[in-house]
């Protein structure tokens, strides 16, 4: 027995998705395990803020070359109590702070130890070098993009305010 009803493809559509949705619908709720979560995780090293710790030392490098296996970014090897800690403050740094951080200066990092391939690293969250104060990541480990600077951003406010006028 043919149905014509299954001849139009909208309704033979439309059937399978009731079917579809049927079937998920059987699937009893209670039987679904959830999964355990994992604070940061995803790809790159985890960030746990309930681990954040300070470091307080002297920089004794730093290191704008990427070295394989590690994460990608400016490092300061500092020299504190334990010794030298690999402090990863990452790619994004503006150029002002980059140049202000030299050897032999003393600093103060906020942040959690990581292993990236068998090597610890502190994930650097807040630097501290004299008065000044750098936001390097948010309080969940995620790295910010560099402000950019007043005059650009008008600029940039002003160009696109242009082109919007143009359309």
């Amino acid at each position: 027995m043919r149905f014509a009803g299954f001849r139009n493809p909208i309704r033979r559509t439309a059937s399978l998705l009731a079917s579809l949705l049927l079937a998920i619908s059987v699937v009893p709720a209670a039987s679904q395990v959830v999964a355990e979560s994992h604070v940061g995780r995803g790809f790159g090293p985890v960030y746990d803020p309930a681990h954040e710790i300070i470091l307080s030392g002297t920089i004794q490098e730093v290191v704008t070359e990427h070295v394989a296996g590690s994460p990608a970014g400016m490092h300061l090897l500092v020299t504190g109590p334990a010794g030298v800690v690999d402090a990863h403050v990452g790619p994004f740094l503006s150029k002002e702070t980059k140049e202000s951080l030299q050897a032999g200066m003393p600093v103060r990092i906020v942040g959690v130890m990581s292993s990236v391939e068998g090597k610890s690293y502190l994930l650097a969250r807040v630097i501290t070098v004299g008065s000044s104060t750098v936001i390097v990541r948010t309080e969940h480990g995620l790295l910010l993009p560099v402000p950019m600077p007043r005059a650009q951003r008008g600029r940039t406010e002003k160009t696109s305010q242009l082109d919007a006028g143009a359309r």
